[in-house]
C-alpha cells in the first residue's frame, strides 16, 4: 500500500456545526461592509439558532432599521424589551428612531423620553434629545396633537394594507371616515380615488381628484394620479397636457420626486422619469424594487445599457422572482403607452397552439389602434387558422368587434385587459388561459353570456394555479359582482377546462 494511501485512510471528516456567534460575526462583518442584505441573511441565522442572545437580535434590528425595515425592527426591539434583556435601554431609542421614521411621533416621543429617564449616560443621550426637539419642534406640538397625528397615520397605514390586498371597498369606507374627521387630508382622498377607479367606480374616482385641485390647485400626487387614470383610460390628449404641465414642477421633497419619476415612466416620457429617477439615487435615495424597477427600464430605453443591468440587479435583491422580467426581456409591455414590441405579437401570431394565436391578435387589435403599427402585410402562416380567427382577424381589421361573432371573446379579454397592464411575460398565461377556456366553450357550442364575471372568473383560476393567495371574496370587488356570481363561473370556468 503507498504512503499516500495510508495517509487517506488515517484522514478524518471533521463536522462543523456553526453558531449563532459564528453567523453574528459574519453579519457583523458584513454590516461593516454596508453589504446590508448579505449581514441580514447572516444575522437571521444567527438569531434562529441562538433566539435568546439579545446581542444578535439587536444587530439584526439595527440593520432592519437600515434597510428601511422599521415595522420588522420593532418587533426585535420590542421583544428584546419584554422577553430577552429589559436592561438593554439602548433598544428605546432604537424604537424612538423607528417610530419616527414611520411618522408616529407620539410614540417616537414616548420612547425617547422612556430612554432619557432610565439611561442619562447612555450612548445615544444627545441623539434622543436631538430627536425629541424635531418631534415637537420647540414645543408647538402637544402630546395631544402627537396623539391624534399617530392615529390618523395608523389609519391611512390601515388604508394602504387594504388597498394592496386588493380589499378596495373596504379601504374606501376607512378613508372616508378618515376625511369626514379630518376634510384638508389631501393624502386620504388621493388614496380614495385610486380605491374608486381599482373597483371600476371611474367617474367617482375622476370627481375625487378634480375635487381636491379645486381645494388645494397643484397637489402633486392628484395630479399625477389623473395623469395615470387619463393614461389608462385612453384619453392621450389629456395625459399629453397633464404631462406638459407636470414638466414645469420641481418638487422638492423626494418623495413628491419619486410619484413625479414613477409616473412620467408610466406614461412612457422615460427622459424626464430617468432625469427624477437619478437624481434622487445620486442624493442617497433609499429605493425600494418599484424604484429599481422603473430606473432600470428608464436607462434601458434610453440606450443606458450599463445602469439598467446595475438598477435590475437592485430590482432581483428585493424580488429574485423578477428573474426573467427584465426590461430587455420579452416583455409584452403596455400596448397603449409605450413602443410595442411587433415581434411579440408576430410571434404569438405564428404560434402553433390556437389560444396563443388569438392572444396575439388581441395585442394586435391594440397595436393597431395605436396608429403606430403599419399592418405587417399577408400576416402570414393564415393556412391553418380555424373559423374563429379568421372572424377575428376580419373584424380587427374592419374595426367592428363589437358587432362580429368574435365579440363576447374579446370584451371579456378586455376586462382583463383593465386590471393587468402592463402585460409582463409572467401575466401573459392568463389571457392564454382565458382564450383556452373560450375555445373550448366555442367548440362544444357552450353559451356564454357576462363578459364581467367569465374575466373574473378566469383570473381567480389563473391565481388559484399559481398559489397566489387572493380569495374570491377581494376578486368579486375587482369586478364589481357579486360573490355567488363569481362562484357560479368559477365552476363553469372549471368544468370547460377539464
Amino acid at each position: 500500500m503507498s504512503k499516500d494511501s495510508n495517509m487517506r485512510q488515517k484522514a478524518k471528516i471533521l463536522s462543523f456545526h456553526p453558531t449563532g456567534e459564528y453567523y453574528f460575526n459574519k453579519g457583523l462583518k458584513a454590516y461593516h461592509q454596508r453589504d446590508l442584505y448579505k449581514s441580514k441573511k447572516y444575522l437571521e441565522r444567527g438569531y434562529g439558532l441562538e433566539p435568546h442572545e439579545p446581542m444578535i437580535a439587536c444587530q439584526l434590528a439595527i440593520v432592519c432599521t437600515d434597510l428601511g425595515e422599521y415595522s420588522a425592527s420593532n418587533a426585535i426591539l420590542e421583544t428584546i424589551i419584554t422577553k430577552l434583556d429589559p436592561y438593554m435601554t439602548e433598544c428605546y431609542y432604537f424604537l424612538a428612531n423607528n417610530y419616527a421614521h414611520l411618522g408616529m411621533f407620539k410614540e417616537a416621543y414616548k420612547n425617547a423620553k422612556e430612554y432619557l429617564s432610565i439611561d442619562m449616560e447612555g450612548d445615544f443621550v444627545d441623539d434622543a434629545e436631538d430627536l425629541l426637539d424635531l418631534i415637537t419642534l420647540e414645543d408647538i406640538e402637544t402630546e395631544e396633537s402627537l396623539f391624534e397625528q399617530d392615529s390618523l397615520i395608523s389609519e391611512q397605514e390601515r388604508a394602504r394594507e387594504l388597498l394592496e390586498a386588493g380589499e378596495f371597498a373596504k379601504a374606501i369606507e376607512v378613508l372616508n371616515d378618515t376625511i369626514e374627521n379630518h376634510p384638508d387630508f389631501w393624502f386620504a382622498y388621493n388614496n380614495l380615488a385610486l380605491a374608486q377607479f381599482y373597483l371600476g367606480k371611474k367617474q367617482d374616482a375622476f370627481a375625487t381628484l378634480y375635487g381636491v385641485l379645486e381645494k388645494n390647485p397643484g397637489n402633486l400626487h392628484a395630479l399625477c394620479n389623473l395623469v395615470v387614470f387619463h393614461f389608462y383610460e385612453r384619453n392621450q390628449q389629456e395625459v399629453d397636457g397633464l404631462v406638459k404641465s407636470l414638466e414645469k414642477i420641481r418638487p422638492i421633497l423626494a418623495e413628491q420626486q419619486y410619484k413625479l419619476g414613477a409616473t412620467f415612466a408610466l406614461v412612457g416620457r422615460y427622459d424626464l422619469a430617468y432625469m427624477w429617477l437619478k437624481q434622487l439615487q445620486k442624493n442617497g435615495f433609499d429605493g425600494d424594487e418599484t424604484f429599481y424597477y422603473w430606473l432600470s427600464t428608464c436607462a434601458y430605453h434610453l440606450g443606458n445599457e450599463y445602469s439598467a443591468k446595475k438598477a435590475w440587479k437592485k430590482v432581483l435583491e428585493f424580488n429574485p422572482n423578477k428573474q426573467g422580467l427584465e426590461p430587455w426581456g420579452e416583455l409584452v409591455t403596455n400596448i397603449e403607452g409605450y413602443e410595442h414590441q411587433l415581434a411579440v405579437v408576430l410571434k404569438k401570431l405564428q404560434s402553433e397552439y390556437v389560444e396563443e394565436r388569438l392572444f396575439g391578435l388581441f395585442l394586435y387589435k391594440h397595436c393597431m389602434q395605436t396608429d403606430r403599427l403599419v399592418d405587417p402585410s399577408g400576416l402570414e402562416h393564415k393556412d391553418g387558422w380555424n373559423e374563429l380567427e379568421l372572424d377575428y382577424l376580419q373584424a380587427i381589421m374592419e374595426g367592428n368587434v363589437e358587432q362580429s361573432g368574435s365579440a363576447f371573446m374579446d370584451a371579456a379579454a378586455e376586462e382583463l385587459y383593465n386590471h393587468h397592464q402592463p402585460i409582463s411575460t409572467a401575466e401573459v398565461g392568463l389571457y392564454i388561459l382565458w382564450f383556452s377556456v373560450y375555445l373550448e366553450a366555442w367548440q362544444i357550442g357552450f353559451k356564454l353570456i357576462n363578459p364581467k364575471a367569465w374575466a373574473a372568473a378566469v383570473d381567480y383560476v389563473w391565481n388559484s394555479i399559481r398559489n397566489h393567495q387572493i380569495t374570491q371574496k377581494n376578486i368579486a370587488e375587482k369586478y364589481g359582482i357579486s360573490g355567488s356570481t363569481l362562484q357560479k363561473y368559477i365552476k363553469n370556468v372549471n368544468s370547460l377546462l377539464r
